[in-house]
């Protein structure tokens, strides 16, 4: 059983599309989500989950996590039946935030680091790609084979950020950039990835 206090209750929207999602499987599909966001998020303000019959006996889920600080987590899936196709797209959504707490976790110390080293009279910088773990030795490290699940922001705003906040969230919304103001400067900055697989900070001289 889970140590963290318990989560604040969702709002569920469920629809289905040539289909009529029953009870059963509504039930089903909150507890699954209630219990990912329980364990990894303990965040979530609402989830959509769409399940759509197409040609033959193809069915697809999509499920939209919308959590705090303006966060998205999207995850489609397809299978032969409903709670198949369901639990697989929550499987990417779960395996998704597991990311995520370990990114939190990390403090950011590697890339504070680069950052330091950065500080100097050029205005663009290249930061190193983070490596992922080689292995999964518990749950919350990454698991290799992953598919990449898109998370998008929500805001209509640019956001006061750190450098390294910025690249996180360029990260989990699967971004190639993102525009920031700089916590520190006030001014506004720009990550990228780069082709060679490394981070580029651009700090504009004014």
């Amino acid at each position: 059983m889970s140590n963290q206090p318990a989560s604040t209750p969702m709002q569920y929207h469920i629809h289905g599309h040539h289909l009529n999602v029953g009870d059963a499987l509504k039930t089903h599909i909150q507890d699954k989500m209630d219990g990912i966001n329980e364990k990894y998020f303990n965040r979530g303000i609402e989830a959509t989950v769409t399940l759509t019959k197409e040609g033959g006996s193809v069915y697809k889920t999509n499920i939209v996590l919308k959590g705090g600080r303006d966060l998205i987590v999207q995850a489609d899936s397809d299978a032969h039946d409903p709670y198949g196709s369901f639990e697989e797209a929550a499987e990417k959504v779960a395996k998704q935030l597991r990311r995520y707490k370990r990114r939190i976790r990390d403090d950011h110390h590697r890339i504070e680091d680069k950052i330091e080293e950065a500080q100097q009279k050029a205005q663009s910088y290249v930061l190193a790609a983070t490596a992922e773990p080689a292995n999964d030795a518990d749950e919350d490290n990454y698991e290799a084979g992953d598919e990449p699940l898109i998370i998008a922001e929500t805001t209509t705003h640019i956001q006061k950020l750190s450098v390294s906040d910025a690249v996180m969230r360029m990260e989990l919304a699967d971004s190639n950039a993102l525009m920031f103001r700089n916590a520190q400067t006030d001014k506004l900055n720009v990550v990228y990835k780069r082709k060679d697989g490394n981070i580029g900070w651009v700090d504009p001289v004014e």
